[in-house]
């Protein structure tokens, strides 16, 4: 009988471990957020870079299937991606990385040299984008 205890009271003790973190803290939301946020600047400021708008679509309908089999309601879901202060969040932390790497409104030129560098790394970002 307790062989059986241990594997219930090791479950038992790693539960708060397992819990859920907020929706705006869940890496692949995160990430997923940061990929689009990162493509739309690209492709806002790049004349020669072209969102993939089916695709782009397709990656946020993913990312909402992803929180909602993670547990996530639709609430949590909604109350997310209405959350002015969390956009403005990731917008300055996109514009940031943005500007580390050349791109910024005084070095335009720099969007186009970051969008191409994400469609060539096929990263998720740059599967958003396309080059003319």
């Amino acid at each position: 009988m307790k062989r059986l205890a241990v594997p219930f009271l090791v479950l038992a003790m790693a539960s708060p471990a397992l819990a859920k973190v907020p929706l705006h803290e869940n890496p692949t939301v995160v990430n997923g957020f940061y990929a689009i946020g990162l493509a739309d600047e690209v492709r806002k400021n790049c004349d020669s870079i072209k969102p993939r708008w089916l695709r782009a679509y397709n990656y946020l309908k993913a990312l909402e299937k992803y929180a909602q089999d993670a547990g996530y309601s639709e609430a949590e879901i909604e109350e997310l991606t209405d959350n002015k202060a969390e956009k403005e969040a990731l917008r300055s932390r996109i514009r940031a990385d943005l500007k580390a790497r050349g791109a910024s409104p005084q070095t335009p030129e720099g969007y186009c040299t970051v969008g191409r560098e994400e469609i060539a790394k096929d990263t998720a970002a740059g599967r958003l984008l396309r080059a003319d």
